[in-house]
This record gives C-alpha cells, sequence and structure tokens, in this order.
C-alpha cells in the first residue's frame, strides 16, 4: 500500500490504474440481470417478524413483507421462493420485491396443473363466507365448501380461520376464474379404506362403542371410529319417542348394537333399544282381559289414541271405544297428546303385542234405559251439538244424542240450513218421536211441541180466497211469497205477471190469489195475474149474456140459438165454451132480401125503387120482429 495516494484519496481524488469501464465490465458480469415485472427465483438470507430479505444475485438484496408468507409458516431461511421484480432500486438504492405479485402471475397456470395432475396444495384459512371459506391458495382466493371441510359436519367454521392447510382442488370455472378446493377429499381414501377394514370385522349382534356424530329427524348418525352407522328413530327406545333429542345428545357416547350393514353400500343399521328386553315381557302377567289401566296419551288420530300404559307398552283405544254416543267423528275431538286416562282392557294379542283398550265400558251404557228415560212423546231440553245438511245433532244427556231433521224444525218456514233456525251450543226444547234401541238411534222433533197450524190454515187460505203477501226470495222455477200467520206460499213466474204486463219483482208487496191448498205437503200455490184475469172473464161473461138477451128468438120448438144458449148456461157449462157468434146487422139485411124475393110477386118494382133501402130494410126489419114477437106470445 506504500504506492497508495493518501493525499488524493482525502481530496476525494481517486486514480485507480486502468480502464474503470472495464472494471465495472467485469463486475457487471458477477451479477444477474434482471428487469421490472420479471419474476425469478430468490433465496431467503434473513428473516424476523416484519421482513424477509430475499437475495436475488443482484447488486443488493430485496426485501418482502412477512405478511406475504402468511400461508407459509414454515418458511425458513435458505428457501427458494418466487419474488416480483417491482422496481430495481428505491429512493434507497433499495431492490423492490414483491411475492404475492410473483406468485398470482403464475397462480393460474400452477392451479390449473394441480387439477390436472391432482396434487395436493397448501393454502391460508382467510376468512368465513356464506356456506364455507374463503382460502388463498397460490395467491388465488379460492373457496372451500362447509361439506368439504371435514368427513363429519362442522358446527364451528370459526376455529379454521388463520389456519394453514392441505387442500385438493376439484373444481375450476375457467370463465369466472373461480377455484373450489376440499380438505375432505384428502381423508375421504384413507376412510374408504379405514371403512372397509372396520366392515370386514362386523358382526349381526355385536356391541360397538360409538359417538353421537349428528341427530335428524328420523333417526342418530353414530361414529363407530371411522364409518357411521344409522339408529333410526323407532330403534332408540320401546316407548315412542317424538324427537331422537329426547334419547341422545351430540358428541355423546353411547353403545350399539349391529342390527344390519351392507358391504356395497357401506351402510349400518344398528340399533339401541335392543341392548334391553322388551318390557313385553315384563310385564305380561299383568296384562289380562278386564283389567282397568291407567296412562298418558301419546299419539291421536282420527281413528284412535294411543295410550302408553307402560314404559314402552301402548294400547289403541279406537274411536268407538271412546264414548257410548255414536256421533263421535274423530278421536281429535275427545282426546289430545298428555291428556292422563283410565281405560279397560278389552283384547291383548301376545304375538303381534297388541293392545285394545276402552273407556266407554267404564261407565253404564245409558241406552239400557233409555226407553225409560226418554219414552216416546216425551220432552226434553237438549244441547245443539253438530250441523248436518238434513238436521241438528242434540245431546240430550251425556251419552246420548238425538238427531232432529230439517224438517221437523218447523210447521211454517221453510228451513234451507239448520244454522238459519239455531246456533252450535244452544239449548233446544225437544220432542222424542222414534226410539231405535239396536242402531242406537233418536228421532227428535221441535215443531211437533205446538199443534199442527195447517189445519187452521186450510180454512184461512182456502182455494180462491185473496191475501196480501210480500214477494221475499228469488228460487227454482219461482218466487216465495210471506203470507200472514208466518206462511209462505209459492208463485211460477207465468203468475206474477201485472195487470200493465210488468213483471213483480222481489219485495214488492201485491195481493195474490190461493190457487192450490195441499196439507200433506204443506204447500200454498198462489197467482197475482190470476185476480185481474179473473175480473176479465166476468166481464167478458156478462158481455155475451148481454148481448145474447137482446138478439131475436127462434120459432116453435125452443131450438133456436137463444135457446140453446139458455140451456147450455141452464147446465153451467156455457162458461166453458168458446164465444158465440152474435148475429149483425148484415144477417138480417140479408134475410130481408130472401123475404124480398119470396115475396116479389106482391110488390111492384117500381115502389121497391121508389123506397130508400134503408128505409126499406128499417121497415122489414121491424115488421120481421113484431110479427116475431107475436108468434111467441101466442105460443106462450
Amino acid at each position: 500500500m506504500e504506492d497508495f495516494d493518501w493525499e488524493a484519496y482525502e481530496k476525494g481524488d481517486i486514480r485507480i490504474e486502468g480502464d474503470r469501464e472495464a472494471l465495472l465490465a467485469a463486475y457487471d458480469k458477477t451479477l444477474n440481470t434482471v428487469n421490472d415485472n420479471d419474476v425469478i427465483i430468490g433465496k431467503v438470507t434473513s428473516m424476523n417478524k416484519r421482513e424477509v430479505v430475499v437475495n436475488v444475485g443482484f447488486k443488493s438484496d430485496g426485501m418482502v413483507s412477512m405478511s406475504e408468507f402468511r400461508y407459509n409458516p414454515d418458511l425458513k431461511v435458505g428457501d427458494e421462493v418466487e419474488v416480483y421484480i417491482e422496481s430495481q432500486e428505491d429512493k434507497k438504492g433499495q431492490l423492490q420485491l414483491s411475492h404475492r405479485k410473483a406468485r398470482a402471475v403464475r397462480a393460474w397456470d400452477r392451479v390449473n396443473e394441480a387439477l390436472a395432475k391432482e396434487e395436493i396444495v397448501r393454502g391460508f384459512v382467510k376468512c368465513r363466507t356464506k356456506g364455507g371459506m374463503i382460502v388463498d391458495v397460490f395467491g388465488i382466493e379460492a373457496f372451500l365448501p362447509g361439506s368439504q371441510i371435514d368427513v363429519k359436519p362442522i358446527r364451528d367454521y370459526d376455529i379454521f380461520v388463520g389456519k394453514t392447510m392441505e387442500f385438493k382442488v376439484v373444481k375450476i370455472n375457467q370463465e369466472y376464474k373461480n377455484v373450489v378446493v376440499s380438505h375432505k377429499a384428502l381423508i375421504e381414501a384413507e376412510l374408504e379404506e379405514q371403512k372397509r377394514e372396520i366392515i370386514s370385522h362386523l358382526e349381526r349382534g355385536q356391541v360397538l362403542e360409538g359417538t353421537v356424530k349428528n341427530i335428524t329427524s328420523y333417526g342418530v348418525f353414530v361414529d363407530l371410529g371411522g364409518v357411521d352407522g344409522l339408529v333410526h328413530i323407532t330403534d332408540l327406545s320401546w316407548g315412542r319417542v317424538g324427537s331422537p333429542e329426547e334419547v341422545v345428545a351430540l358428541d355423546q357416547k353411547i353403545n350399539v348394537a349391529i342390527l344390519d350393514f351392507d358391504d356395497e353400500k357401506k351402510r349400518i343399521a344398528l340399533g339401541v333399544k335392543q341392548l334391553t328386553p322388551h318390557p313385553w315381557d315384563a310385564i305380561v302377567d299383568k296384562l289380562t282381559v278386564g283389567t282397568v289401566v291407567k296412562g298418558k296419551v301419546t299419539v291421536v288420530a282420527d281413528y284412535g289414541a294411543f295410550v302408553e300404559v307402560y314404559q314402552g307398552v301402548e294400547g289403541l283405544i279406537h274411536v268407538s271405544e271412546m264414548s257410548w254416543t255414536q256421533h263421535l267423528r274423530s278421536a281429535q275431538n275427545f282426546l289430545k297428546v298428555g291428556d292422563e286416562v283410565e281405560a279397560l282392557i278389552l283384547h291383548v294379542d301376545l304375538e303381534e303385542r297388541k293392545l285394545s283398550l276402552g273407556m266407554k265400558q267404564l261407565k253404564e251404557d245409558p241406552w239400557k234405559s233409555i226407553q225409560v228415560r226418554f219414552p216416546v212423546g216425551s220432552v226434553h231440553m237438549s244441547r245443539v251439538k253438530n250441523f248436518t245438511t238434513f238436521g241438528i245433532f242434540v245431546e240430550v244427556e251425556e251419552g246420548v244424542e238425538g238427531l232432529v231433521h230439517i224438517s221437523d224444525l218447523s210447521w211454517t218456514k221453510k228451513v234451507k240450513h239448520p244454522s238459519e233456525f239455531v246456533r252450535i251450543g244452544e239449548e233446544l226444547q225437544v220432542k222424542v218421536l222414534d226410539i231405535d234401541i239396536e242402531s242406537r238411534r233418536l228421532s227428535l222433533g221441535h215443531k211437533q211441541l205446538e199443534e199442527n197450524p195447517w189445519d187452521v190454515f186450510e180454512t184461512i187460505f182456502s182455494v180462491g180466497s185473496i191475501h196480501e203477501g210480500t214477494i221475499t226470495d228469488i228460487v227454482e222455477k219461482g218466487v216465495m211469497v210471506s203470507l200472514p200467520y208466518g206462511v209462505e206460499g209459492f208463485v211460477t213466474p207465468r203468475h206474477l205477471t201485472k195487470e200493465d204486463g210488468s213483471q213483480a219483482g222481489l219485495d214488492e208487496v201485491l195481493p195474490f190469489k190461493v190457487i192450490e191448498f195441499n196439507r200433506e205437503a204443506r204447500r200454498i200455490i198462489l197467482s197475482h195475474s190470476r185476480i185481474f184475469e179473473d175480473e176479465q172473464r166476468k166481464e167478458k161473461e156478462k158481455e155475451r149474456e148481454n148481448t145474447a138477451s137482446s138478439e131475436p128468438k127462434r120459432g116453435k120448438g125452443g131450438t133456436g140459438k137463444r135457446d140453446k144458449e139458455a140451456e147450455l148456461e141452464g147446465s153451467g157449462s156455457l162458461s166453458n165454451l168458446a164465444p158465440m157468434e152474435k148475429t149483425t146487422l148484415g144477417d138480417i139485411e140479408q134475410l130481408a132480401a130472401l123475404k124480398d124475393r119470396l115475396l116479389g110477386q106482391e110488390h111492384d118494382a117500381s115502389e121497391v125503387n121508389k123506397t130508400p133501402k134503408s128505409e126499406t130494410i128499417v121497415a122489414e126489419k121491424g115488421e120481421s120482429e113484431s110479427s116475431s114477437t107475436k108468434k111467441e106470445e101466442g105460443e106462450a
């Protein structure tokens, strides 16, 4: 170093022998050539909690944020990593690198390659989303469905957030750049092998310990150590189970018996109740016909109710065995789940393990003395229970019901539906009309409490009588008319025509004539048009009588037209005949002309010409009438 010029160094003027440019060129050859936006391989030289130093063979090392390696917690010094050249120098002369961008550039190719080769990739669970998780794989956000996290259902997704796990790419949408990964796929192959191993050693009747994995409405899935089995809800207990949660809970350790299994479908049927003896075997001596038992209603259907009389032992109370009344339509109207009831054992089937029970047998049959307590003709107060289109069911006593037919509700009112007459729950006085003990039927009536008013109505509404009425309802083929005393009559459309030709309408008040009265059918037929039609008919008949009385009478023998009319009128048949033809002035003129020809020899033609024709006709008419009158007087 004796030749070193220290003074020049202190002044900053250093002269190095040789070509400076040659030295720089030689130095540059020892370095890698890098360009902005390139992706190259670098080596980790050092790292701390915040940064990772990466050597890429450039004149300076680059710095990468530690957060970009969060997916790889096993990163260490000496590992090779991909980096993206953002800038060769920043303000401090530092090389700027990015591992995340390098991964993103090559991520899509690597993801497609992983799917094609079924490679196992590592990913970082970033956060939870609807239906699953978001996973960072090669810098791409991939979707991990909840069903693909594990082979068993996951109830808490949050425990996986922030973890680095291994995955398998199962689906890629090239159009939308969507990636789906699965962790479950990595362990399914191993589990399938375990299942085959476990199932190969299973035997029917074998008892194993398992863990409740999932609970559904139809049963419980139990993990037997790598393979699942199903305990159906009916195999959880000898008694009736409403919901599996009543018997077991999630993650509970239980003993199960192998009932059946399928090698091909890997299905295993398990049972819990089979580990205990059947309750029928323990109480068979207590189940004798005629014994009274107590129990709780477990299920109610239309046809009956199931009652648990002992633990795991149920009996059926049929709807017909609940009450002595025959009108109980559904057991749901009589019992509900949870009711405590007493019943009598009616039948025991040990082979089928079925028990028939009855409730009404614990009470006396009210129909045994029905004729004594409710004789025909007796009157009782009842309560309305139900309606039908043909009548009302009423309860005259607990367990005894009767039917009031719709025709037996009122003498006068036409009841279309029982709800027009009475309401359910109301009291109704009835009279016993008939008793059928074999069929347990009681025929009742309400209108029979009063005398039949139609005996009196027959004299009031006699045929031909006229009464004022109101049109209240339009029915098929006519209208209904309200008459005095609460009676209704029927009118056809033809008999609703008014005198002016118009048609009567609803709510009109008009006079009506009774044209038919039927006491047995309680029917009155009315007519409004018949009133003025009869008046018009009478006037026409009167006119005919007046006209006929003014016509001349015929000669001897009484065979003239007037005599014939008098004969018919006397017999009462004249009104039924069509109107007779009257004699006109023209007819008299023709008769006069005929007479003139007969007596032509006695009259002079010139005299006829002198006399006006009208005067001649009048004169001849007067002569004829005078002659006829004299003749009749002589005959009289």
